[in-house]
């Protein structure tokens, strides 16, 4: 799963699955472009990415900002950095009963988790395309987008949108030799998960037929595989990396 010919662009790279995906993808060969809202982060995985010897610029990008998404854009163009890969990962969740949400929550969980990855995904689709070169859009979704999540329904929901936004897309960029696919992460070891109560988190632990959360690096190498040319024949596709929690036929 080489990418030395990838530009990869990743969202919400700052920390987390995020920063796995950039580092991987840099790995692998691919120029990474780290995005994140906080400026501090995605420097701090720009740092890593150069320790190891590989290409990274970073760049402030709120994906719930229209004109700092094109900004970011814009300046990737003019520097002939415009990614042939998209890597959709930011995204923002609380565990709170739907019935007490507040609908400003709904909100902050629809526009991050969901109206996100459309204006990510629309602003930077434009140069692919008119690159007439092909590429990837990875879509990081959640396994909660396909079985559900208590707590989590308008998350859920959310990401559910991201899991059929991908397959729609998948369908109209074919033409132009774009594969679009989605990977569902299942519970990671990431500093958001350990903000559950503890007796959530061994439940859940017990829950998973492998008996460990997955490392942000699991979630990492299957963004690799779909954004590699062993993947060029492979789009609309949804792959779960749960450690067996969920099994979708």
């Amino acid at each position: 799963m080489q990418l030395n010919s990838r530009i990869a662009l990743v969202t919400g790279a700052g920390s987390g699955i995020g920063q796995a995906i950039a580092i991987t993808l840099a790995k692998l060969g691919a120029k990474v472009v780290v995005t994140d809202m906080t400026t501090d982060l995605a420097s701090k995985t720009v740092q890593l990415i150069h320790e190891q010897k590989g290409f990274a610029i970073s760049y402030a990008m709120n994906v719930c900002d229209p004109d700092q998404i094109a900004h970011v854009r814009d300046q990737l163009v003019s520097q002939q950095l415009a990614p042939n890969v998209l890597v959709n990962n930011a995204g923002w969740t609380t565990s709170q009963s739907f019935m007490k949400n507040p609908p400003d929550l709904w909100d902050k969980l629809i526009d991050i988790n969901l109206m996100g990855v459309i204006r990510v995904t629309r602003a930077f689709l434009e140069p692919m395309v008119q690159s007439e070169k092909g590429g990837s859009v990875v879509n990081v979704s959640s396994d909660a987008g396909r079985v559900g999540s208590s707590g989590e329904s308008v998350y859920a929901a959310a990401k559910g949108g991201v899991i059929a936004l991908s397959k729609s897309l998948a369908r109209e960029m074919t033409r132009y030799k774009i594969n679009v696919n989605c990977v569902c992460p299942g519970p990671t070891e990431t500093q958001l998960l350990r903000s559950n109560p503890e007796n959530y988190i061994d439940a859940l632990l017990k829950a998973i037929p492998m008996k460990r959360f997955a490392d942000p690096t699991d979630i990492a190498h299957a963004v690799a595989y779909f954004a590699s040319e062993p993947a060029s024949y492979v789009t609309g596709q949804v792959m779960s990396v749960s450690g067996g929690l969920t099994m979708v036929g």
